[in-house]
């Protein structure tokens, strides 16, 4: 759980979302590792942002991956561990 607004939201991974559920992005990981940290600089830089809208639209086999991820207009290819530095809230207000 966290807070949006004072409000207490639900809050995963990407890589926890069910597939074909839209949710709202929250924030994109950022840790001390400098390889982790350039991963996080470029997945904000290509959308990641907070509030915009996400979804699995489908997953690789076997393994579930790569994790074929919408967003906005685009759709993506991502790597579970990627997608776990995406943490969301299910739900989205405006999605595709």
């Amino acid at each position: 759980m966290t807070t949006l607004n004072g409000t207490a939201v639900a809050t995963l991974s990407l890589d926890q979302l069910p597939i074909r559920q839209w949710a709202t992005v929250l924030d994109v990981e950022r840790r001390d590792d400098p390889e982790l940290r350039e991963l996080a600089l470029r997945l904000t830089e290509i959308g990641f942002v907070p509030g915009e809208a996400v979804c699995i639209m489908a997953t690789g086999v076997p393994g579930r991956e790569p994790l074929a991820i919408r967003l906005g207009h685009s759709t993506f290819a991502l790597r579970r561990h990627e997608a776990a530095l995406i943490h969301v809230t299910p739900g989205a207000e405006h999605h595709g």
